[in-house]
């Protein structure tokens, strides 16, 4: 099948398998459930997920499988987005196009909706699809990439970085634990829920999550400065208005252009390995990076 139809077959099963593990509006707190199926369906690239589900056809992973741990790490996602919303962070009123969780429902919503969908990940990660070790292994993996040395380390940087002035290799290390982090689980984990990949290929999945976890904040930034609120989904402009760094502004809007164009390339290179086998990968490191061309 085209990229295309590939992409939106996995789509659909990580909507079906989100629904699946998200808590049912007839479950009470209904409110709470209502908020967290409104966060977290029908919205967002799934970038995580799709990748999850392409490092998994290197180690002919199961699909049920798959749609667990792409669950699980979507929901992660999403209990930071929502939490970066809040008025004590980002204090943004639009996500995905639509309505963030506290202006929807209200802040202290928000702020369980994030904490629930960040126990109800590691709910989905202990589904019977997957195999003791399988578990112990993908639960190490999502734990501390959205820990204090992952996600949640890097939001505290970002947050402590309001108005400062950055050097590129501190920007740099900012993006790898907010944004990088998470896609290089996401890739692991993919790879780790069809087997046990050797040490070799683990190094080129990493090296291939680095370059394209730092391509997809490059041009995030980019964005932020070239795109509306309705194409982008999320307040433009944002960064620049609240004092946040950015490649953008340190480095410039063509340096930018050009630093996610090398990026690809050196997603691309980490890949040679596999071959054919690692096609979607590298279809979804042009994703991340067209999407400013």
């Amino acid at each position: 099948m085209t990229f295309e139809q590939w992409m939106r077959s996995v789509l659909d099963r990580v909507e079906s398998a989100l629904e699946h593990y998200l808590p049912a509006t007839s479950t009470e707190p209904a409110k709470l459930h209502e908020a967290m199926r409104y966060a977290v369906l029908g919205g967002g690239k799934r970038v995580r997920p799709l990748l999850c589900h392409a490092a998994g056809e290197l180690t002919d992973a199961k699909a049920e499988c798959l749609e667990a741990a792409s669950a699980a790490l979507e929901m992660i996602h999403v209990y930071s987005l929502v939490h970066d919303d809040m008025p004590c962070m980002d204090d943004d009123e639009l996500r995905r196009g639509k309505p963030t969780v506290h202006v929807k429902y209200d802040e202290a919503t928000a702020l369980l909706v994030g904490d629930a969908l960040q126990s109800q990940a590691f709910v989905a990660l202990t589904s019977d699809v997957l195999a003791p070790a399988q578990q112990a292994a993908l639960v190490r993996e999502l734990a501390l990439a959205s820990g204090s040395v992952g996600m949640a380390g890097g939001q505290a940087i970002d947050l402590a970085s309001v108005g400062q002035t950055l050097t590129r290799p501190q920007l740099e290390t900012m993006h790898r634990l907010k944004t990088g982090a998470l896609l290089r689980a996401a890739v692991r984990m993919g790879a780790l829920t069809g087997g046990t990949p050797d040490a070799k290929t683990l190094q080129a999945l990493d090296a291939y999550s680095a370059a394209v976890g730092l391509a997809f904040q490059v041009v995030d930034d980019i964005l932020d400065v070239t795109t509306d609120s309705a194409t982008l989904g999320k307040t433009a402009g944002k960064d620049a208005k609240d004092g946040k760094p950015t490649y953008v502004s340190i480095i410039g809007l063509d340096a930018s252009r050009a630093l996610a164009a090398q990026l690809r390339s050196d997603a691309h290179d980490a890949l040679a390995p596999f071959g054919a086998r690692a096609q979607r990968l590298a279809e979804l490191a042009d994703l991340v990076v067209n999407r400013v061309s």
